[in-house]
């Protein structure tokens, strides 16, 4: 029996989606031009014609992807995936993130779902196609302060590490330790010792944070097929030359970009500004960004630098070194996968409507953009006290007091809205200021300010009633408080804080198969999933 029971709300009733988002979603006008396919009904047959005209080098993928899975225990789900993309007929639904430690916010996880989900729908409409879902993986970013750290039980856990560079090519030393911290902050649950084990392997048995990742995200998704790449390789970057060569030699992007910025900043708050060069120079221990002065292009922060023949010959013998930023790793993407679909997040979106003209300069299909999929899980005793409360979890959406004082207004039994009492005191002031005009047009203003001062007064007299009613509810409105910080930590979405290990340790891979079951990958709603005994108490 189903243990689960969703309801959803629209992420326009929530307040935490951004208005291009919402617009994105309802292809508003001010923004339907920026991309190429609706985001909640996909044309799959123009998807595939336009995918299947580009060439691609399908050989190359599934030779560079069995080399990345060498040495690791590959579920026959992923090997036959792998083998199917060189196949004509085969093609990826693909989501991208960096390589978090310990897998970062509990959205990683919605959005490799997802990409199973959609892959499968898309197979049972048409099934004489392939669909392969993919994680590509976004080793080469550098941001230690983001990708460093997780967020479990309300404490934020960061890695002490001095490395610099590509967060995918940092040795996962030190990371023992937080392991450690882990295991007790999770406490007991079925499945906690096999978890704990799971990241040993990972970070204690891998060179680097690419490999350990592949690893943990392989032993938790392989079941489903899910192909993880790592595009940090010279096979995959071999292919993408021409481009990085204009890019470096003409700065083609900057240029592009930058005109469809200037469109879209009419109506919305520009997510990525490109550079004039949008390319890093990576090493092992840094990453850092290419910029021409004069006739040379030199490496910021370091003494390398190349003249144009240099810079080429670099770029011919090792491609690997070149790593592109938020404006060219879409582009990447798209070159080696057989890609028809894209799920990203609202920041992502975002700034893939920024690209569309640099797709068609370089004739590359543009994908369908989807928007993730955003859930709320709902613990049982979240739930009961949901039900004991008389409150629906989309009460809890908004502000917590506006919450707390709507809740003592509906249920006390004392009028704490004095509006008979304002309005007594308006035609009071009404009759005052009449006498007054009759004695001294002079004093109307008199009255006026005294008016102003009785409201007021009555105004804090309702502060103070309502107070003091509150008191009375006093541990009802301290589970609302303890509800709204539980489930929307730190006041945000819980998908934006949380990690998924505290589910984990308690369900296992059924967690997975439990989202899978109230997942719809083309939607502009957030799932509401109730963990449950008994479908009645559903609030």
């Amino acid at each position: 029996m189903d243990q689960s029971v969703c309801n959803s709300v629209p992420y326009s009733e929530t307040g935490y989606f951004s208005q291009l988002v919402l617009d994105f979603l309802a292809e508003h006008p001010h923004i339907r031009s920026f991309y190429t396919h609706p985001p909640l009904h996909a044309d799959l047959d123009a998807l595939i014609h336009a995918k299947k005209a580009q060439p691609l080098q399908r050989d190359v993928l599934v030779m560079a992807l069995q080399a990345q899975y060498a040495g690791l225990e590959v579920h026959d789900a992923v090997k036959e995936n792998i083998r199917l993309l060189e196949q004509p007929g085969t093609f990826s639904i693909c989501t991208a993130h960096q390589p978090n430690i310990f897998t970062g916010y509990l959205y990683f996880v919605y959005k490799i779902l997802q990409t199973v989900k959609l892959a499968a729908d898309f197979k049972q409409q048409r099934p004489q196609y392939n669909f392969v879902p993919v994680y590509y993986m976004g080793s080469e970013d550098n941001d230690l302060d983001e990708l460093g750290s997780i967020y479990l039980n309300g404490k934020t856990l960061t890695w002490p590490t001095t490395q610099a560079g590509a967060v995918g090519r940092m040795r996962p030393e030190g990371l023992e330790e937080l392991i450690v911290q882990i295991e007790s902050l999770l406490g007991y649950g079925k499945h906690a010792e096999e978890l704990v084990q799971l990241l040993r392997n990972a970070y204690g048995q891998h060179d680097d944070i690419q490999k350990a990742t592949l690893y943990l995200v392989n032993a938790l998704f392989g079941r489903f097929g899910l192909v993880v790449l790592i595009p940090d390789t010279p096979l995959f970057k071999k292919q993408y030359i021409p481009v990085m060569k204009e890019e470096l030699l003409h700065q083609t992007s900057y240029k592009l970009v930058s005109d469809t910025i200037e469109k879209i900043s009419q109506h919305y708050k520009v997510q990525a500004n490109p550079r004039e060069i949008n390319l890093f120079y990576l090493t092992d221990n840094s990453r850092e960004r290419i910029v021409k002065e004069g006739e040379q292009w030199k490496v910021l922060h370091s003494n390398i630098a190349f003249t144009a023949t240099q810079l080429e010959e670099e770029l011919y013998n090792h491609p690997e070194r070149f790593s592109p930023n938020v404006i060219l790793r879409g582009m990447l993407q798209e070159t080696i996968l057989p890609n028809i679909a894209f799920i990203g997040g609202g920041g992502e979106i975002a700034y893939w409507l920024e690209l569309q003209a640099l797709f068609a300069h370089y004739r590359v299909p543009y994908p369908m953009l989807v928007m993730r999929n955003s859930f709320l899980l709902v613990d049982a005793v979240s739930r009961k006290w949901l039900q004991n409360l008389g409150l629906c979890i989309k009460d809890l959406f908004g502000n917590v007091n506006e919450l707390v004082n709507n809740f003592v207004l509906q249920r006390t039994n004392a009028s704490l809205v004095l509006k008979k009492e304002y309005d007594a005191l308006e035609q009071l002031f009404d009759e005052l200021e009449a006498k007054a005009r009759s004695i001294d047009v002079t004093l109307v203003s008199s009255v006026g300010a005294e008016r102003q001062k009785a409201i007021k007064s009555i105004g804090r007299l309702e502060h103070k009633f309502l107070r003091a009613e509150k008191k009375k509810f006093a541990w009802q409105t301290d589970q609302i408080r303890q509800l709204r910080d539980k489930l929307f930590p730190a006041n945000s979405l819980q998908e934006r804080k949380e990690n998924f290990m505290p589910w984990y340790i308690h369900e296992g891979s059924a967690l997975f198969d439990r989202i899978l079951a109230n997942m719809q990958p083309l939607s502009d709603q957030l799932q509401i999933i109730y963990e449950q005994d008994n479908k009645e108490l559903l609030p």
